[in-house]
C-alpha cells in the first residue's frame, strides 16, 4: 500500500472539503485488512490474486484539466443511447466534459464534476449510501476520489431523455476511482446510463455508484461494463429508496479480467419498489462476479431480481444474492432469480441465492439454475439446417432477450445484443 499514502491523497488537490475527506480515508488504509476468499462475501472470487502493491493512483498532472473533452460529442458510444438530455465524459476518474439541456438547467437540474460542483450540491449527498458500511475498497476509493459525476434532479422535475456518463480508464499499473452520484428529489424522474471501458495493460477500476431516490421519485439506471481483458474492476452500486419510490436498475457486464459488482438496494420507505436486472457473458479466462442485496426495511415494499449469465472457454461467473426482509417489512414481496448457461467444457458458474426473513407476513421466493444449452434446442435447430455456431448464437440471444428488452434505455438493446454476438463469434480468441 506504499503508493496509497495520505500525502498522495492530499496531492490530488481540489476543493478543501474533498481534500479533507480523501486524507481522512487515506489515514484509515493502513489499519485495513484486505478481504480473503475465506469471507462469505468473497467466496469463489479471485481476491487472493489481488495485490494492491501492483497499482498506484494517477498524479494530479496526469489526470488532465476539466474542460478537455477526450471524445467530441461523446463519440459513437454515447450516440448509441440515442437522443439524450445530458452527457458527462470522465477520464481516469475525473470529469473532463459535461453538458446539459439548457431547459433542464433552468429547472435546477445539476450535471457536473464532484470536484468542480458547488459544495452545497455535493456534500449533503456524497457518501450517503456508502459511509455507514465501508469495506476496504470503498475506503481506498474515498481516499483517491479525484472527481466523478454528479446528477441532481430537483423535486418534481422530469428528465424525459437519458443522461449519459462515459467512464474511460487507461494506464499500466494504475488505479482509477470512478464515481457516479445520482440524487432524485421528491417526485422527480430521471434515466442515467453509465458506460465503463478501459484499454491497455493491468489496470484497477475501483468504482462507486450512489443512487438516492427520494419519496415518490422514479429512477432508471443502466451500467454497461466493457473493460479490456487485463482490467480488474471492483465496483459497488448502492441505492436508497424513499416512500413510494421506484428504481429500475440494470447491468450489462462483458469485459474485464476479474470484474466484480455489488448491486444493493435498500428500500427504506413504505411502498418503494426495486427491480434489479443483469446480463453477463464471460469468455477466455474472465471471471464475472456479482453480489446482490435486496434489503427491505419498510412495509409494503417490493423487489424483483433477474440475473442471466453465460460463460464459455475457461471463464467463470459467480452470483451470490441475499434477500433481507427486516422485521418492519410486513406485507413485502421479494423475488430473486439467477439463470446461467455453461456453453463449453472448462467454463463454470456458481449460483448462491439466500433469504433472511424476519417479518412474518411476506411473499418471498428465490430460484437459480446452472447448466449447459439444452441438447433438444440444438437438435431442433440442426434439423432445420442451422449450423452449430449459428445455433449457439440464437440460443444465447434468446436466453438474454427477456432482460435486454427490459433495459431502461431501449435504444441500447440492439448494440448490446451485437456486443454479445461478437463475443460468441470470437470464441477461443480472447486473451
Amino acid at each position: 500500500m506504499t503508493a496509497f499514502t495520505p500525502d498522495a491523497a492530499r496531492g490530488l488537490g481540489g476543493p478543501q472539503w474533498l481534500v479533507d475527506r480523501r486524507v481522512a480515508a487515506a489515514e484509515r488504509l493502513d489499519a485495513l485488512t484486505w478481504p480473503t476468499p475465506a469471507e462469505e462475501i468473497w467466496r469463489y472470487s479471485k481476491i487472493d490474486e489481488f495485490d494492491p502493491a501492483r497499482y498506484q493512483a494517477f498524479l494530479p498532472d496526469e489526470l488532465g484539466d476539466p474542460g478537455v473533452e477526450p471524445a467530441p460529442g461523446g463519440g459513437p458510444v454515447a450516440a448509441e443511447a440515442g437522443d439524450r438530455a445530458g452527457l458527462v465524459v470522465v477520464r481516469n476518474g475525473r470529469v473532463m466534459h459535461h453538458e446539459l439541456d439548457p431547459a433542464l438547467e433552468a429547472k435546477g437540474v445539476v450535471v457536473c464534476g464532484l470536484d468542480t460542483c458547488a459544495e452545497a450540491d455535493v456534500v449533503p449527498w456524497l457518501g450517503q449510501c456508502t459511509d455507514a458500511s465501508p469495506d476496504a475498497f470503498t475506503v481506498l476509493h474515498d481516499a483517491f476520489l479525484a472527481g466523478g459525476a454528479l446528477i441532481r434532479v430537483p423535486a418534481g422535475v422530469v428528465v424525459d431523455r437519458p443522461i449519459v456518463v462515459l467512464h474511460w480508464s487507461q494506464g499500466e499499473g494504475r488505479a482509477s476511482f470512478p464515481h457516479t452520484l445520482v440524487v432524485a428529489g421528491e417526485s422527480a424522474e430521471v434515466a442515467v446510463v453509465d458506460r465503463f471501458a478501459s484499454v491497455g495493460g493491468d489496470h484497477l477500476v475501483d468504482a462507486v455508484v450512489e443512487l438516492i431516490v427520494g419519496d415518490g421519485a422514479h429512477v432508471r439506471y443502466l451500467s454497461v461494463q466493457e473493460h479490456g481483458p487485463h482490467t480488474w474492476q471492483i465496483a459497488l452500486q448502492r441505492a436508497h429508496l424513499g416512500r413510494d419510490a421506484t428504481l429500475r436498475s440494470s447491468a450489462v457486464a462483458l469485459g474485464g479480467h476479474y470484474a466484480r459488482l455489488r448491486s444493493e438496494a435498500r428500500l427504506d420507505g413504505s411502498g418503494s419498489e426495486s427491480d434489479l436486472l443483469a446480463v453477463y457473458f464471460g469468455d477466455g479466462r474472465q471471471m464475472l462476479d456479482f453480489r446482490t442485496l435486496q434489503d427491505h426495511a419498510a412495509p409494503y415494499t417490493r423487489s424483483n431480481l433477474l440475473f442471466k449469465g453465460a460463460v464459455e472457454d475457461e471463464a467463470h461467473s459467480v452470483y451470490s444474492g441475499l434477500v433481507h426482509l427486516r422485521r418492519a417489512a410486513q406485507h413485502a414481496e421479494a423475488y430473486q432469480t439467477n439463470r446461467n448457461l455453461v456453453l463449453t467444457e472448462g467454463a463454470g458458474a456458481e449460483s448462491i441465492p439466500n433469504l433472511e426473513i424476519e417479518a412474518n407476513d411476506v411473499k418471498c421466493s428465490h430460484a437459480s439454475t446452472v447448466g449447459p444449452v439444452d441438447d433438444d434446442q440444438r437438435y431442433y435447430l440442426a434439423t432445420r439446417g442451422i449450423p452449430p455456431e449459428e445455433a449457439d448464437r440464437l440460443i444465447v440471444l434468446g436466453f438474454f432477450d427477456d432482460v435486454l428488452n427490459q433495459l431502461p434505455v431501449r435504444s441500447l438493446a440492439a448494440p448490446l445484443r451485437d456486443a454479445v454476438v461478437r463475443k460468441i463469434e470470437h470464441r477461443g480468441h480472447r486473451d
